[in-house]
């Protein structure tokens, strides 16, 4: 039997490069996942990989958001899985940040998961009372502890997903919700190649390949991640053996954050 088996799960920015990866896991562990996001093609390729339905979800939009769970509701009944991975990512200080920038990168990435996940919380009841602990996975970054320069929206954001993840947690544990934020680090996205050609890289002129290798060396692990990496830890955080994981921060960095940078002088 499969570890998801019978389980109900929506993804945001389910069509991403990190999204897609968790939405083929979890359908291939047996769940039936909905994988949500602002177009099907969505920000990469389609590789072939597990069926999954497709729902279309402006993450800002409050009528969007319960919209979808009205979907999943008549489908399903309930809903075991929320995983909140729609985010964007700026590259600029404060001071050369637009007030649109700034609502813009809050808007999607800590009201897109405040609005999900209040109105999963329904669903995510049922899915409790059937047996099993209800899962929310929301997404925060290593950013959230530390700053990379030039992305001041992103590092906002990504700290207040963490604070929300945690009082979330201590809200809905008692209803037997669980819920915890992945931080992740590095990992190979198309987001990741956006930072590689924009300011916040700090390219100074080298080539994409020689910021890619200089990412990698500064890496204790001397590499970055996958989004197939995220996905195994989505896997096991949504899953019965992570009964007893919740209000948790899990950095997924490769040893990053854990090295002192001075060190490396």
């Amino acid at each position: 039997m499969d570890i998801q088996d019978g389980k109900v799960a929506l993804v945001t920015g389910g069509r991403g490069g990190i999204g897609r990866a968790i939405v083929d896991r979890l359908t291939r562990e047996g769940a039936v996942v909905y994988a949500a996001d602002l177009s099907e093609s969505g920000s990469v390729s389609n590789p072939a990989g597990a069926d999954s339905h497709f729902l279309r979800l402006d993450v800002t939009s409050e009528p969007e958001a319960i919209a979808a769970m009205e979907r999943i509701k008549t489908e399903h009944g309930k809903l075991d899985i929320l995983v909140n991975a729609a985010g964007i990512e700026i590259e600029k200080t404060i001071e050369d940040t637009s007030l649109e920038e700034w609502n813009r990168s809050f808007a999607v990435n800590v009201t897109g998961t405040f609005l999900t996940s209040k109105y999963a919380l329904p669903l995510m009841r049922k899915a409790a009372k059937s047996g099993s602990s209800a899962s929310v996975i929301n997404f925060g970054s290593y950013d959230g502890f530390i700053a990379d320069p030039g992305l001041a929206a992103y590092c906002a954001t990504k700290g207040a997903v963490h604070a929300l993840t945690r009082a979330m947690a201590c809200d809905h544990g008692p209803e037997g919700i669980r819920v915890n934020a992945i931080c992740p680090g590095y990992i190979d996205t198309p987001m990741l190649q956006s930072f590689f050609t924009g300011d916040g890289s700090g390219g100074g002129g080298k080539t994409i390949d020689q910021l890619q290798q200089a990412v990698r060396d500064v890496h204790p692990m001397r590499t970055y991640g996958t989004p197939d990496d995220i996905a195994n830890l989505v896997n096991w955080l949504a899953s019965d053996e992570a009964r007893y994981a919740s209000g948790q921060l899990w950095v997924l960095d490769g040893g990053l954050s854990a090295q002192v940078q001075q060190m490396r002088l």
